[in-house]
C-alpha cells in the first residue's frame, strides 16, 4: 500500500470534496482517491450500525485501490465508525472530522457558539464527549439542518430555497447572541459564501478542513508516505450512485470536470 502513497478520502456524498480541496492545496503531489457514498446520502439520518458497515466496505475498497491512509471526510461517519476502523486496521493512518468546538470557544467574544450539523453528528456520543471536554465556559447551541445536505448534493448552493432554509436556522442563533458558527458538516463549506452574505460581518464561520489536511500531512510524514512532488498528482473519483450525477456537480464543487467511476459495494 505504501508504494502508491495514495490517500483515500470518503464521505456520504460530495461534501467531503471541501476536505479534499484542503488536502490537495496542502499536498499537491499526493495521489488522492475520493469516494462519495451518494447512494446512501445523508448519513445523518442513518443508524450507527448502518454507517459502520458502509465505512468498512468503503475502507476495504479504497485500500484495494492502493490507499496508504484514509480520511473520513464526514463528521457523522467519524462519530459512528472511526473507532471501529482503527480496530480493524491497526497501524493504518486514519484521520477523521469533528466539529471545531475548541477553536470556536477560543474565538468567541460573546461566549455563545452555534453549531450547524446533521442530526447524527449532534446526537453522537463523540460530540457529547467533545462538548464535555471544551464546552464548559461557553454556551453551545446545536442546530440540526435536515435537508441541507441534499440541496448541496444537487448543486443548490445559493438558491432561494437554500437561503430560506438557512435563514430559518441561523436567525434564532443570532437572536441568542451567537458570534461564532461552526460548520459541522463537510458539505457546509460549499454554502459559506451564502452564509457570509446573510450574516453580520461580526460573526465568524469555522470549519476544520485545513486542520485535517495538516494532521494528515503529519501522519504521512511519520510513516514516510509523503510524496515529494510539487506538481498536481492524479486524483480519482468514485461514487456509489450514478457516476454522471457526481460528474455533473464536480465543475461547481471541485472546479473542473473529471471522470467518475462506479462503486458497487
Amino acid at each position: 500500500m505504501s508504494e502508491s502513497r495514495a490517500v483515500g478520502v470518503f464521505d456520504s456524498g460530495v461534501g467531503g470534496l471541501s476536505v479534499l480541496r484542503e488536502i490537495h492545496a496542502r499536498l499537491p503531489g499526493q495521489p488522492l482517491i475520493y469516494l462519495a457514498d451518494s447512494a446512501h446520502v445523508p448519513y445523518g439520518e442513518k443508524t450507527p450500525e448502518f454507517i459502520r458497515e458502509r465505512c468498512r466496505r468503503i475502507a476495504d475498497f479504497l485500500l484495494a485501490q492502493g490507499a496508504c491512509a484514509l480520511v473520513l471526510a464526514c463528521n457523522t461517519a467519524t462519530a459512528a465508525a472511526i473507532s471501529d476502523l482503527r480496530s480493524l486496521y491497526p497501524g493504518l493512518p486514519l484521520v477523521g472530522m469533528e466539529p471545531a468546538v475548541k477553536p470556536a470557544a477560543q474565538a468567541t467574544r460573546t461566549g455563545v457558539i452555534g453549531v450547524l450539523a446533521t442530526t447524527g453528528t449532534l446526537r453522537s456520543a463523540k460530540f457529547a464527549a467533545l462538548l464535555d471536554q471544551v464546552g464548559h465556559d461557553v454556551n453551545v447551541i446545536m442546530q440540526p439542518c435536515p435537508g441541507l445536505v441534499e440541496r448541496i448534493e444537487a448543486g443548490e448552493l445559493a438558491s432561494p430555497a437554500t437561503r430560506a432554509l438557512l435563514a430559518a436556522w441561523v436567525e434564532p442563533l443570532l437572536a441568542a447572541g451567537c458570534d461564532t458558527l461552526i460548520l459541522g458538516c463537510t458539505h457546509y463549506p460549499f454554502i459559506r459564501p451564502l452564509l457570509e452574505d446573510m450574516l453580520p460581518a461580526s460573526v465568524s464561520l469555522i470549519d476544520t478542513g485545513a486542520a485535517v489536511a495538516r494532521r494528515l500531512e503529519g501522519l504521512l510524514a511519520e510513516r514516510g508516505f509523503l510524496s515529494g512532488g510539487s506538481d498536481d498528482a492524479p486524483i480519482r473519483f468514485w461514487s456509489s450512485a450514478a457516476p454522471q450525477r457526481m460528474a455533473s456537480v464536480l465543475p461547481l464543487l471541485w472546479g473542473h470536470e473529471a471522470e467518475v467511476g462506479f462503486f458497487a459495494g
